[in-house]
Order: C-alpha cells, then structure tokens, then sequence
C-alpha cells in the first residue's frame, strides 16, 4: 500500500516541480488552510447578501462564482506567501487565470 501512496506525491511534485517532500506538505497544507477558511468566509457574505437555504440555486451557484471562487484563489496567495510558497501559487493562479480566459473567448 505504500508505494502507491508514495506514486501519487511523486507524479504531484515531478508536476509541480518541487523537489522535497517538505516544500510538498507545505503546499498541501495551505490548499488545507484555504479551503477551511473559505467555509467560514462564506457564511457572513453569503447572509449579508440574504442567501438562504431557500434561494434558489442559480443564485447560490452565481454567488459562488462571484464571491467564493475569488477569496479562495486569495486566500492561496495570502497562505502560500506567509508559508514561503508565494511562487507556486504565484504560477499557479496565472495558469488558472490563461485558462479562464481561453475558456472564456472559446480558443
């Protein structure tokens, strides 16, 4: 069973181009971090905005692309620099933001 746990960190960090299992747990905890926090983040906004259960769910699914999505992508940059990840991240939210907009003009 281990070494195809070991398998799936290797192919990430060949992906990612990291190099040591430490910077590996780092990365993975602020995904951690980032994702916890936004389950937080959103309730205050979401209430603010008067989302209830009974909203319907175009409105929770438009809010969510308007709200939520944007504060996780920060929360990775804010998590990722104060663990000295910056630069991952950095790379990573560009290549989202190249995919969005090829996405978006259906290139």
């Amino acid at each position: 069973m281990r070494i195809r746990r070991t398998m799936w960190i290797d192919r990430l960090k060949t992906k990612w181009n990291i190099d040591s299992n430490f910077e590996f747990v780092i990365i993975m905890l602020v995904f951690s971090i980032a994702g916890m926090l936004i389950i937080y983040e959103r309730q205050p906004v979401f209430h603010w905005l008067g989302i209830t259960p009974k909203t319907p769910f175009w409105i929770k699914f438009f809010a969510w692309l308007v709200v939520v999505f944007p504060a996780y992508q920060i929360n990775l940059i804010v998590f990722g620099s104060l663990l000295g990840q910056f630069q991952f991240f950095w790379n990573k939210e560009k290549a989202l933001g190249r995919f969005l907009l090829r996405a978006i003009r259906g290139k």
